[in-house]
């Protein structure tokens, strides 16, 4: 039979709680792992990107001075360092290096993403003639005929287990395609621009 007074003890164990005012060391050991992998990312990502991230120069500088270590031990430390330098940043100047970096994961899955449009589409060329008509008809300046040859020639590669040259031309045939399209919407928006004036 269990006895009724046990665990009885007469008060609340809430009672005995501390109340804190400030975020537990979970909590900042969670903000300051936080910071540190934003920094790692920060530092694997090119130069150029890196130097257009709005934040303090000494920040900047660690971040750059670790992107030219390449010795294990002393990656480890500076890539520390730039968690300490993080730190220091406002919860302003983090949310806006955040959404920078996040606006590059974006990016980079728009990229692959016409990347993999160009190889369906070369791919749908070197299975089907009729997809020639199809590109000709949306790009009537396209040069059929050496693109013929080039579909031509990365047919006979394929077959022989040649190296993919033809195969990688028709690729960057695609690609310079889809470039001007970009340019003329960057035209059309100038124009637009200056017709506003």
């Amino acid at each position: 039979m269990p006895n009724a007074n046990r665990g009885a003890v007469g008060f609340q164990s809430s009672e005995f709680e501390q109340k804190y005012d400030r975020p537990s060391k979970s909590q900042l050991k969670r903000e300051m792992t936080a910071l540190q992998k934003l920094g790692e990312v920060l530092v694997d990502a090119p130069r150029d990107r890196v130097k257009k991230v709005p934040m303090p120069d000494d920040v900047l500088e660690s971040i750059l001075a670790c992107q030219q270590i390449s010795s294990h031990e002393g990656r480890r430390r500076q890539l520390q360092f730039v968690g300490k330098k993080m730190r220091t940043l406002t919860e302003e100047e983090v949310t806006i290096i955040q959404k920078i970096v996040d606006g590059w994961r974006g990016a980079s899955k728009a990229e692959a993403a016409a990347l993999h449009a160009i190889e369906r589409q070369r791919e749908r060329l070197l299975a089907d003639d009729n997809a020639l008509t199809d590109l000709r008809a949306q790009h009537p300046m396209l040069d059929v005929q050496q693109l013929r040859t080039l579909i031509r020639n990365a047919r006979k590669e394929q077959a022989e287990n040649k190296p993919p040259k033809a195969y990688r031309e028709i690729f960057q045939i695609l690609k310079s395609l889809q470039a001007p399209t970009d340019n003329q919407d960057a035209e059309d928006n100038n124009e637009e621009d200056e017709n506003a004036s």
